[in-house]
């Protein structure tokens, strides 16, 4: 009897320790900005996980690398510069 009463209090203190470790991380996580979070693209097996558990988060996460490697438009030949400064001519980019 006095086994099994035991057992369950190990049980029972292993439990709590492994709880009380997932919250820290749970925490320590929700202290980091979503920027850092999901910072690289999400490439190889996390990125599959990312896609299924958190669509939205790769979704976002695609859709910042594509706004980061467009271009900025050029000018087309015959439009005007932008702004002409004392004769001098400045390109707002």
């Amino acid at each position: 009897m006095e086994q099994g009463v035991g057992v369950i209090v190990t049980v029972g203190v292993l439990l709590l320790l492994v709880s009380a470790v997932i919250v820290m991380i749970a925490f320590g996580f929700s202290k980091v900005p979503i920027e850092k979070k999901y910072e690289s693209s999400g490439g190889g097996l996390g990125g599959a996980f990312d896609a299924i558990w958190s669509p939205t988060a790769h979704e976002a996460g695609m859709e910042r690398d594509r706004q980061t490697q467009r271009t900025a438009p050029a000018p087309a030949p015959g439009d005007p510069p932008d702004t002409i400064d004392d004769g001098r001519i400045r390109l707002d980019l």
